[in-house]
């Protein structure tokens, strides 16, 4: 975890090291405040680090290695309130903020700090596939809270997808990456694994990475995280009218409360999702809650697939088969 400890100056560093000691795969956040003990956040629990309480000094040090001593070249993610760091690791940003005609120039005076931790499990969605797949990969919608784990599951989807696994062959993956999150890009190289033939388009804005993708790379599959825009869903529907399955996620903790989106309204009227799979919210990210069919039929406990056609090693319910890679 260097990346996330080159951010803290010296003094820091050591305090911080020491109460996480080997329990980083455990760790989601490390929030920063002014005048206030580092906190850590664990998948059970919460912890402080009551040694290290940061002043301005600090604060400025922080932002210096995450701009590399360039808030220029920061001026699109201070707008929107966060940076991706490399390995994939979102820092969020709070303050002091500046606005032009009432809209966001950027946080100015940043105070507190938010970094989550991103984590590449192998294998988490290898107990969903099952559910995406009937003879072909199905349109499908990871929707769930902040942490439970959305980006985990379709990075690890893109992988299964894009290597092939039981009978079913590798397939083309483009994958479009704003936020650097899914594939944790640097310069360009994916730092986590995403299967053999996976392409990624890495720090684009989702509507037109969508677009460039099928022309330049004629995926068969577009993994996309956190639609929302009007933006976002026409190129959705540009991208599924061209004969594209699309794996996507979204902020949302109920159908219901999804449905209610009026960007999300054309996505929802034309059933263009096959499978709408709800996160729970809890301390262990990637749980799952419900996994609705296109006709919004809650789907969990029963598989596409045929009962001997996997020797699957783990599963959600005991009369499912679900098998290794």
């Amino acid at each position: 975890m260097e990346e996330i400890l080159r951010l803290f100056p010296d003094k820091m560093k050591q305090p911080i090291e020491k109460k996480i000691n080997d329990r980083w795969q455990f760790l989601q956040e490390i929030r920063f405040r002014l005048h206030q003990p580092i906190e850590l956040i664990f998948n059970q629990n919460t912890e402080w680090v009551e040694m290290v309480r940061p002043d301005r000094k600090d604060s400025v040090f922080v932002i210096n290695q995450l701009s590399e001593y360039s808030l220029y070249r920061m001026e699109d993610e201070l707008r929107d309130g966060y940076i991706t760091i490399e390995g994939g690791h979102r820092v969020g940003l709070a303050g002091k903020v500046n606005t032009i005609n009432g809209s966001v120039k950027a946080v100015q005076y940043i105070t507190f700090l938010n970094i989550r931790i991103a984590k590449e499990q192998i294998g988490a969605a290898v107990p969903i596939i099952p559910y995406i797949y009937t003879n072909q990969y199905c349109n499908t919608l990871f929707a769930g809270a902040p942490q439970t784990g959305k980006t985990t599951l379709i990075r690890d989807a893109a992988r299964v997808i894009a290597s092939g696994w039981a009978s079913i062959g590798a397939k083309k993956v483009g994958i479009i990456d704003e936020r650097s999150e899914i594939a944790a890009s640097r310069k360009g190289v994916p730092q986590h694994d995403l299967g053999l033939r996976s392409d990624v388009m890495d720090a684009c804005p989702k509507s037109e990475g969508m677009m460039m993708m099928i022309r330049s790379m004629s995926p068969d599959v577009l993994v996309v995280d956190e639609i929302g825009s009007s933006e976002d869903v026409r190129s959705l529907l540009e991208a599924i009218n061209a004969g594209v399955t699309v794996i996507c996620t979204i902020h949302g903790d109920s159908l219901d409360e999804l449905k209610k989106r009026p960007s999300l309204e054309p996505l929802f009227s034309h059933k263009v999702f096959q499978r709408i799979i709800i996160l729970k919210r809890d301390k262990k990210p990637g749980q799952i809650q419900k996994i609705y069919d296109q006709n919004e039929r809650n789907i969990l406990g029963e598989s596409g697939c045929r009962r001997d056609e996997m020797d699957w090693s783990t599963s959600f319910h005991s009369n499912i088969n679900l098998g290794r890679l």
